[in-house]
């Protein structure tokens, strides 16, 4: 607990890491990790709100649902070098666990208007490619309009756009280096080419190193004839990586306003990790996948508001298995398992927009996606060769498991999603805007077919110049990843913790109401309420009927959420710049078909953060950030999440005219970032203590030619295994 009185002092007075590093994780069953790389805690934390940072100066103004930020300015005097430092300067914009979020929610992030397809990866890889330099500014959206084909809050970075003239080459060299208990690095290469009609852009990037993560597990694990079995073991786990990732893209330029663009994104991925566990169980087991993705995406745009566009994914996931565990000298798992994930999805659009005089717009269109996902999964003996179980076993997802008793899995599902979306937009003078849409969307698997609809309204008011009132209301739809719906079940933690597929997971439907309120431009005061319809996310439970311990995506009946939340930035001189945020927030979610035990839970709790920039000296370039962090308890399902905070330090040197880049960087200092959930709900009895590690690292950049990268659009992942 001292650790956390320090850290709650360090909150009040202390630094914000704008250079903050993340660093790639070895590859686990599941796909969303965020606090850890145990795929056992794949959603805790993922709906907790954050903070909000913003800028002591912030240029605004409101505009048609949105708020439009001068950002050159507001990064003029921080330490920032790259598009990706510079979106979490921006009002309402944090980062934790390696995510962007805006006032607390995910956050879709464009470019010059047009709809990303990135994975997160991918997404904050290149936008740390992009010099800050680049930026004209930044649109803001907490509730973005139905005509930018995304659904939730939205920043469009609006980047500068080069005159007509003659051909020319810029580029950028990037390398990293971080010890986080094993080394990791980082190579990566961009180049632009210019000329008067036609550009294009080429970027490689390289990761990879070494992991190290430990789990002690103490637990007590009740059955239903009464019997208890004290569970308490230690779990040590190491991988190695590779990433690969290319791009290559090209705009041309027929008339003004009357453009054509290709993309290519690819990606190759190569994991490798074993892991032993101790104590009540004793297990080995070896691990490897590949990952290959491969994207293409063609964008056709008119002078006269006709916006057309094609895209084609194909992702490719194959692992393997080999696990050998032993569950207190009794049950014996022993087999090698291989599994696969095939996905190809195309993606069409047709839109159109016009303005219609008198400050009034007219905006519609068509989405059209489908998908089809082909994977399987097979059991073997490791001795023999043979196939284990029967194809038409029934999934183990849907009843009991034994080592006699694996079941295999092969299945094609096809998914398809229409949108069909109309709105308007209307300014009534400087002071009033109206943005109003309305999207109707059919989504068909083999499980579901339903048509919805999803109204999005947003009101600007600026009763002054410096004084912004905004009312949003919103809707959304969450889809599960393709893997979670897979009547399959698969091994971790050594054989006694399993993760089971859910088949009938249904999509989460969300309404919120949001009102923002901005005062001379840099004091940002928020409250919202938001009530999200069979809400999903992955949970333990510890069977009644046999000795496993079960994570599972299920739908509960509700989550709801209320929040304030307070922003304030101050100023001393030129040798200090200061944000203090802080956030409260009611939350409640409750399930009555949650396995045996329904829950109706609800949780107050608050967040603190505060962030300063130190310019040590202007020549040289000399600048120091530190952040101070705090999280109090906080609940999701029926975990207790206990509290966390961190300090981080980055020291920034530019050199040699601003074209070369030094970082010095120390992440989480007193290793306190890392939370330890535990379960004390009726006969559940779990608590997980995850490693946690200080993160030492230092990162060089240069740029030449007067270095101008240009942000592609790519993939988006974030469903895929």
């Amino acid at each position: 607990m001292k650790r956390f009185y320090l850290l709650s002092a360090i909150c009040l007075t202390s630094i914000s890491l704008s250079a903050q590093e993340s660093t790639g994780e070895e590859r686990t069953l599941s796909a969303d990790s965020i606090i850890t790389s145990d795929a056992r805690l794949d959603s805790i934390y993922q709906s907790l709100p954050e903070v909000m940072i913003t800028g002591e100066r912030p240029v605004v103004k409101a505009s048609q649902g949105k708020l439009v930020y001068d950002l050159p300015r507001l990064i003029r005097d921080l330490p920032v070098d790259n598009a990706y430092d510079a979106v979490k300067e921006l009002p309402g914009v944090t980062e934790m666990n390696g995510a962007l979020q805006l006032a607390g929610q995910g956050v879709t992030v464009v470019l010059n208007g047009k709809v990303t397809t990135l994975s997160v990866e991918q997404l904050y890889s290149l936008l740390r490619s992009i010099p800050a330099s680049r930026i004209e500014k930044a649109e803001v959206m907490y509730n973005a309009p139905a005509r930018y084909q995304v659904r939730g809050a939205l920043i469009n970075i609006q980047l500068k756009q080069t005159a007509d003239g003659p051909s020319f080459w810029q580029g950028e060299l990037y390398g990293k280096y971080n010890q986080k208990y094993y080394e990791n690095f980082e190579e990566r290469a961009s180049l632009l080419y210019n000329g008067n009609k036609f550009s294009a852009d080429f970027l490689y990037s390289h990761k990879h190193g070494r992991t190290y993560n430990t789990t002690d597990k103490e637990a007590m694990h009740t059955l239903a004839d009464g019997s208890v079995y004290p569970m308490t073991t230690d779990e040590v786990r190491r991988g190695r990586s590779h990433t690969h990732s290319f791009r290559v893209g090209a705009d041309y330029n027929i008339a003004e306003e009357h453009q054509l663009s290709f993309v290519y994104n690819g990606n190759y991925q190569t994991y490798h990790n074993r892991m032993h566990i101790n104590g009540s169980q004793q297990s080995t087991t070896l691990s490897n996948s590949t990952d290959w993705l491969h994207n293409g995406r063609l964008d056709y745009r008119t002078p006269f508001g006709l916006k057309a566009g094609v895209e084609l994914t194909y992702y490719r996931s194959p692992s393997d298995q080999l696990l050998n565990s032993r569950l207190l000298e009794s049950d014996e798992l022993d087999f090698f398992t291989q599994d696969c994930q095939r996905i190809n999805r195309w993606k069409m659009f047709l839109a159109q927009e016009h303005s219609l005089g008198k400050g009034w717009g007219l905006n519609y269109g068509i989405v059209y996606t489908t998908s089809t996902d082909n994977s399987y999964q097979y059991y073997y003996d490791p001795e023999t060769g043979e196939q284990l179980g029967d194809e038409n076993t029934t999934s183990l997802a849907a009843g009991d498991n034994s080592a006699d008793n694996l079941s295999n899995m092969k299945s094609r599902k096809r998914e398809e999603t229409l949108n069909i979306y109309a709105g308007f937009n209307k300014s009534f003078g400087d002071k009033l805007s109206l943005d109003a849409s309305l999207a109707i969307e059919r989504y068909k698997t083999p499980v579901w077919n339903q048509w919805d609809l999803y109204p999005a309204i947003n009101l600007n008011y600026m009763p002054a110049p410096g004084h912004i009132l905004q009312l949003a209301l919103s809707s959304d739809k969450d889809y599960p990843d393709y893997w979670a719906v897979q009547d399959a079940v698969s091994y971790i933690g050594g054989g006694y913790s399993e993760i089971h597929g859910n088949p009938l997971l249904k999509p989460a439907q969300s309404y919120e109401f949001k009102m923002n309120y901005v005062l001379k431009g840099k004091y940002i005061f928020s409250t919202w309420f938001s009530h999200t319809k069979d809400y999903s996310t992955q949970t333990l439970y510890q069977s009644s009927q046999r000795l496993v311990e079960i994570y599972k995506y299920m739908n509960f009946d509700y989550q709801q959420q209320a929040g304030i939340q307070a922003s304030v930035p101050f100023k001393i001189k030129n040798w200090l710049n200061s944000r203090l945020t802080l956030i409260g927030i009611w939350h409640h979610e409750k399930d009555n078909d949650f396995w045996d035990i329904p829950f109706n839970r609800k949780q107050c709790y608050g967040i603190a953060q505060m962030n300063n920039t130190f310019t040590l000296s202007t020549k040289p370039d000399l600048k120091l950030t530190l952040t101070g962090f705090v999280h109090s308890k906080a609940i999701q399902g029926i975990y207790d999440l206990p509290v966390s905070g961190n300090v981080n330090a980055a020291l920034r040197y530019g050199f040699a005219k601003g074209k070369a880049i030094l970082n010095l960087y120390c992440n989480d200092i007193f290793e306190t970032g890392q939370i330890s959930p535990r379960i004390r709900f009726r006969t559940q009895n779990v608590t997980n203590h995850y490693s946690c590690f200080r993160e030492l690292g230092v990162s060089f950049t240069y740029k030449f030619g007067g270095y101008k990268e240009k942000q592609r659009e790519g993939v988006d992942t974030s469903r895929f295994k």
